[in-house]
């Protein structure tokens, strides 16, 4: 079924859909808020319901998932754990998780919507019957700011002085960059998560925002950066690395920008997961098909100027996209390099599991395309123990300055600080 949207209120639409999906006990909400790229296939993506799924951790889940994929050839929507590195690799997670995710979850879903220029598609055996009920959806009021109490793993100095022994391992050759993570959390809280995604979408709009609801288990992401796509035999991978704060000040705002274009550093760390990207495509890829569409572009979001590189490749045709995702996985821009040495490090320094941030959210399509986000910018959140949790990460390499990369990571959480703080 295909709605014009100029018969409705989109808008409205999709709020009263999200609100109607939330619902069920899975459901994922896609939204690239009319950022739109060669790549991009739609606007908004909602899947409500599960006919089929699944849920596994570690081992041979990405087998379990390629079995499952080859069962079901149409949309398959679903996240992948950063903590699958431990299949990928000889590496283990011991630091502890409040969350409780599953390393890894997919699912056929019962409902489908798809946003797409000028209509909405309606992928359901009851259709017509959904569409009435969506519009006649009420939206609540928002409850506002939950104004809660959140509290860091790493104090400032902490923080500085973990970033200052890490670069001891710098130069003394063990790796030469790395994305270090720290977590944010609120213990004992009550959100309502559908609200907090709203308000989120709504002041730091990106394109690969998604909300995804599992059991008592919510992702709220706010993700601007894009891990891998395929779009025919292509394969694209568009790693962000290099931030600089915005200004109302449009003069300002423009100095910001070309600063950070033009600044060794923001290129050095870039250039560093360019190389790693390409050398992960390798391993998917055929031979001598890998290369650099885009160095060192910069991207305007609400909240921050953004360095995004575009690396493609022509995939493998000895390999399934699930094989082509495992070859490539966990994504360059939050490992470091060598990518091994760097992971296994930073389980060393870091405080909290890493869990779904730093994995990936996205769909496999009846196409044969697919796209996955970089889980940056969220918000996790187990509803049954009411603990939330958001990680942010900065690169650090031997010329990093700590004090700043700290203020990176506070600039990177601005956006969900303000919504969950503000009173």
């Amino acid at each position: 079924m295909k709605i014009p949207a100029g018969t409705i209120d989109l808008k409205l639409f999709k709020e009263k859909a999200l609100r109607w999906a939330s619902a069920f006990e899975v459901f994922a909400y896609l939204d690239s808020n009319s950022f739109t790229d060669t790549y991009s296939k739609f606007e908004t993506l909602i899947a409500a319901g599960a006919k089929h799924y699944i849920r596994c951790d570690a081992g041979n889940a990405f087998e379990q998932l390629d079995d499952f994929r080859k069962k079901h050839s149409g949309f398959v929507i679903g996240f992948l754990s950063y903590d699958l590195k431990n299949e990928t690799e000889d590496l283990a997670s011991g630091n502890p998780d409040q969350l409780q995710f599953p390393q890894l979850y997919f699912f056929v879903p019962e409902h489908l919507l798809l946003v797409k220029g000028n209509e909405v598609e309606i992928l359901s055996d009851a259709a017509a019957n959904l569409f009435e009920q969506i519009q006649k959806q009420s939206i609540a009021p928002s409850p506002g700011s939950p104004n809660l109490a959140i509290r860091p793993r790493f104090n400032r100095d902490e923080y500085i002085a973990t970033v200052k022994t890490i670069q001891q391992h710098i130069i003394r050759g063990d790796i030469y960059e790395t994305n270090f993570c720290q977590e944010f959390y609120a213990g004992d809280c009550l959100i309502e998560p559908i609200s907090v995604f709203t308000e989120l979408n709504r002041i730091s709009p990106t394109p690969f925002s998604a909300c995804f609801k599992l059991g008592d288990k919510y992702i709220i992401s706010a993700s601007p950066e894009r891990y891998l796509a395929r779009r025919g035999e292509q394969l694209i991978s568009q790693p962000i690395k290099g931030t600089a704060k915005r200004s109302t000040d449009k003069v300002e705002d423009e100095r910001l920008k070309n600063e950070l274009k033009n600044h060794p550093k923001e290129q050095q760390e870039n250039v560093m997961i360019v190389d790693l990207v390409r050398n992960d495509l390798t391993r998917a890829a055929k031979p001598g098909t890998v290369q650099v569409e885009e160095l060192f572009g910069i991207y305007s979001f609400e909240q921050v100027h953004q360095m995004i590189s575009t690396v493609t490749c022509v995939k493998d045709d000895a390999l399934t996209d699930v094989q082509a995702i495992r070859n490539t996985f966990p994504m360059g821009s939050m490992t470091g390099a060598p990518k091994v040495s760097a992971m296994r490090l930073m389980e060393q320094y870091e405080r909290t599991k890493r869990g779904v941030y730093s994995g990936s959210i996205g769909y496999f399509g009846p196409d044969g395309g697919f796209d996955f986000n970089v889980v940056i910018r969220t918000i996790l959140y187990n509803a049954a123990n009411k603990y939330l949790s958001f990680q942010v990460g900065s690169a650090i390499t031997h010329n990093a300055d700590p004090e700043k990369e700290y203020e990176e990571c506070l600039l990177k959480a601005k956006a969900i600080f303000e919504v969950l703080t503000k009173k």
